[in-house]
């Protein structure tokens, strides 16, 4: 069985990493090049970037940090923010990203997975999804980095996880965006209905705020667990929840 996986996320805005609460009021937490250098001498077995405000704001991400951070990291990366067509994803990884994360550009054109997995290998592509449970069950949201522009897309989460993974999605990022920031846990029913329904790899996100948490997403299925309140504020170290997570019997890379 693969190694769980522990991935710190750091969402970035202004060249700048920041931190909200349900994908709201986001703070400066810091730069990117101190993160990143802190959370490889941690022990992180992946990271995570997004450039929250590309999307809503109809641009790519910017490729000048990402070889930054391509020149200072010796682990896998991933890296969202407003990818919509195959040149900008190649870009992406020509500057040293070894995945692409896409989310509301693929409900606008879901055959951008298609095409990506098709040139790049379902291997460097990820779909995120922002997945909000209302009284009917959980529907998919998009454009979340800004409140303003956020709204539902039309999708159930369910359903268009399983069409991600048909499209070719290689992984799934199933982010609980009312567990966001609040540190209360992993919505773990979802994540393991998602996870039992989809052929490949999903990643818990959203509410980790203690050792068990993650634990409790590697139970429901996760592959890997991605947080970022608890590690940008030195809450839990990676080391100490390796070693927690290795003696509840969950292999993980030391």
């Amino acid at each position: 069985m693969p190694a769980a996986r522990i991935i710190p996320c750091l969402d970035v805005a202004g060249g700048r990493v920041v931190k909200g609460v349900r994908f709201a009021g986001h703070r400066d937490v810091g730069g990117i090049e101190e993160h990143t250098a802190f959370y490889v001498e941690q022990g992180a077995d992946e990271l995570v970037f997004y450039d929250i405000s590309a999307s809503p704001e109809g641009r790519s991400v910017d490729l000048s940090w990402i070889e930054r951070v391509a020149r200072l990291i010796d682990i896998p990366f991933s890296v969202a923010g407003g990818i919509r067509t195959r040149d900008q994803a190649a870009a992406v990884l020509a500057a040293g990203a070894d995945k692409v994360s896409i989310n509301s550009p693929a409900l606008e054109r879901p055959e951008l997975i298609e095409e990506l997995a098709r040139d790049f290998g379902s291997q460097c592509v990820v779909v995120g999804i922002d997945s909000l449970r209302e009284p009917d069950g959980y529907i998919v949201k998009q454009y979340t980095g800004s409140a303003a522009a956020s709204r539902a897309a039309g999708r159930l989460t369910l359903e268009w996880a399983q069409e991600a993974a048909a499209r070719g999605a290689g992984e799934i990022v199933l982010n609980c965006m009312a567990e966001d920031g609040v540190r209360h846990g992993y919505d773990v029913g979802h994540t393991r209905t998602v996870a039992e329904s989809v052929p490949v790899p999903v990643i818990a996100s959203g509410g980790a705020g203690a050792p068990e948490h993650f634990r409790d997403a590697f139970a429901a299925g996760a592959s890997g667990a991605l947080a970022a309140t608890v590690f940008h504020d030195r809450l839990i170290p990676i080391p100490e929840l390796k070693e927690y997570l290795a003696s509840c019997g969950i292999a993980v890379r030391r």
